[in-house]
């Protein structure tokens, strides 16, 4: 029972330096800046997010026209 008293104090001890798992960044000298935070990702992020407003507008469009189409 002891044992097991010790691994869950480790355990609640790691979980306070590791909030990376829900994309924050540990404090201090713990983690770095998760890679979705950084500038060059989010851009990316945002043109994907783009481009597949753009996708799901055609495709609408096209089904209107199909639908439009038939009598």
């Amino acid at each position: 029972m002891p044992l097991m008293g010790l691994i869950a104090l480790v355990l609640i001890a790691f979980s306070l330096v590791w909030p990376q798992g829900q994309g924050d960044r540990s404090w201090g000298p713990f983690g770095h800046t998760p890679i979705q935070q950084t500038p060059e990702m989010k851009a990316k992020i945002q043109r994907e997010k783009d481009a597949a407003a753009r996708r799901d507008a055609a495709a609408r469009k096209a089904v209107e026209a199909v639908h439009q189409a038939q009598p």
